[in-house]
């Protein structure tokens, strides 16, 4: 995987913290030519400082959730870099708890960031991407995108949109040289859940933990077009395909995840603790 990406121009939503910034990283030790996109400027100067030693670096602060900057960050990145080559659809939002108890316009801003705005660039992108001529669309999923997750309805509802979308767009590009695929990973360690680890599902806790590296490994795969999905850890993705094909297995599975889920959780507070 050596400089596949050396010189290409590779856009990533979400990139100040987390997998963001884990893909920026490892698309920048390749030479490409990054456009970072994030709400917070502060964060995007930080993570864009760090990296303009590796690559040349082109920050947007933006609401992906907004069309009309969607359309404006592709034509910005190919006046400032010359192409559009990547796309990595990585923003994302959860408000957490059951739906009764969360804000009606909380689930309209998880549909929006999670689920139209990957449709609304990856649509945009595509003209760029053949302008170039191959490229690549990476979805960041999410393994509850492929198995129902109380607690969690509106986010599982995007992210399992985000990977029937991304199914589908890969057979409609799949002869135009642009790989299309989707990243579902379990729980990473980040701030996106250890901010908020109370708040979190305990059965999400059950599943092996990755690093925002390791995902962005599996990012890379993708935009290599070696894989059209990878669920991270591989066997946390053969259950979900099992509780989804068997609902009646996962509910009656469910308490014992929620069992060691929860005293993984507790570990990972105990180590957050020190």
């Amino acid at each position: 995987m050596n400089n596949s990406f050396k010189d290409k121009t590779v856009v990533v939503t979400g990139a100040s913290a987390g997998v963001g910034a884990a893909c920026a990283r490892a698309f920048a030790a390749q030479g490409a030519k990054l456009v970072l996109v994030a709400r917070g400027r502060a964060g995007l100067n930080s993570i864009a400082k760090e990296l303009r030693e590796h690559s040349e670096v082109l920050t947007v602060a933006m609401d992906v959730s907004d069309t009309d900057q969607c359309l404006k960050l592709l034509k910005k990145a190919e006046a400032k870099f010359g192409t559009v080559d990547v796309l990595i659809n990585n923003a994302g939002m959860h408000s957490r708890g059951d739906l009764e108890k969360v804000d009606p316009a909380d689930v309209a801003a998880m549909v929006d960031i999670n689920l139209r705005a990957p449709m609304v660039l990856s649509c945009a992108a595509i003209p760029f991407l053949r302008r170039a001529g191959s490229g690549a669309i990476v979805m960041v999923g999410s393994l509850a995108g492929r198995a129902p997750l109380q607690g969690a309805a509106t986010y599982s509802g995007t992210k399992a949109g985000l990977r029937a979308f991304s199914y589908a767009l890969a057979d409609e590009l799949k002869d135009v040289g642009i790989n299309v695929g989707v990243v579902s990973p379990g729980p990473i360690d980040t701030g996106f859940i250890m901010d908020e680890i109370d708040k979190v599902e305990d059965i999400v806790f059950s599943q092996p933990m990755s690093t925002a590296a390791e995902v962005a490994v599996a990012v890379m795969d993708i935009a290599l077009g070696k894989e059209a999905e990878i669920s991270m850890p591989a066997m946390s993705g053969k259950l979900t395909t099992l509780s989804y094909l068997f609902p009646n297995l996962r509910r009656r599975l469910r308490p014992k995840l929620y069992e060691q889920g929860r005293k993984n959780k507790e570990k990972y507070r105990n180590r957050a603790a020190q």
